[in-house]
């Protein structure tokens, strides 16, 4: 990652750019660089501000999806930020949609890219072969539709993420949160519009997932990217930041 991580009052984050202010939030599994080439295309329009969400450092005991967005809401705070367009994969847009039906003043537009919330097909309930680097580079390659996007470097860190003991704990923890925390009956509460912009062979969280959140999102439209699994910006970057220019630009240039 070409940015620095910016540490100050307990807050960790990554900012780019100036004017309106999209916030990226990551995955699970998730690291910072997933969102790079997203920081490149829209950094000399937009103020681009990526927090680091503290799964590793919040208490075991309180961490879950709604920790997370109280912790997102202490962020905005700090920064002074409101009416933001929050932008999630995977967990990251699970918190950004718990935070919006508790605080949708603070938000313009939302948009989720193959977000839990209702359905995903993750890891599951452990890793009953963690010291297998094959059996973790495989679960990696699960994640995209080309298995050449699970670079070596992106295995390398999830195998050593999952076979920290601390770590682990908490990654199963935050999924387990995750699965019980079901936000159909909450979505109708969310009126401010939202950008589905997802995989058509998403694996982890399925094409009937987006379907659903269409549905039960009452201000909402659905971009499908082909060829392309649960995170398109990292799969097809080039694509994903086009139906995410044509939404920013219908919400925030209008």
């Amino acid at each position: 990652m070409t940015y620095p991580i910016i540490e100050e009052d307990g807050f960790k984050y990554i900012e780019a750019g100036t004017g309106e202010t999209l916030v990226l939030l990551h995955g699970l599994m998730g690291e910072l660089s997933n969102w790079e080439l997203v920081i490149e295309h829209f950094k000399d329009r937009y103020r681009v501000i990526i927090p680091i969400l503290p799964i590793y450092d919040l208490p075991i005991l309180t961490l879950g999806v709604k920790a997370l967005s109280r912790y997102l809401h202490r962020f905005l705070k700090y920064k002074n930020l409101n009416q933001v367009v929050l932008i999630g994969n995977s967990l990251g847009g699970h918190v950004g949609l718990v935070f919006t039906v508790a605080h949708q003043e603070f938000v313009k537009a939302l948009v989720l890219t193959g977000s839990s919330g209702l359905y995903e097909n993750a890891f599951g309930g452990s890793f009953p072969r963690r010291e297998s680097y094959d059996y973790i580079k495989e679960k990696v390659e699960f994640t995209f539709y080309d298995p050449a996007t699970a670079t070596k470097e992106l295995v390398d860190d999830v195998f050593k993420t999952v076979n920290d003991r601390s770590r682990v704990i908490r990654i199963l923890t935050m999924a387990k949160s995750a699965i019980r925390h079901n936000m159909a009956k909450d979505l109708s509460k969310i009126t401010i519009p939202v950008s589905l912009i997802w995989g058509k062979n998403d694996k982890v969280t399925p094409p009937e997932v987006a379907e659903e959140f269409h549905e039960l999102l009452p201000n909402s439209e659905l971009n499908w990217v082909d060829k392309c699994g649960h995170a398109p910006m990292m799969e097809h970057p080039e694509i994903f930041n086009t139906f995410l220019e044509k939404f920013l630009d219908r919400i925030l240039l209008k």
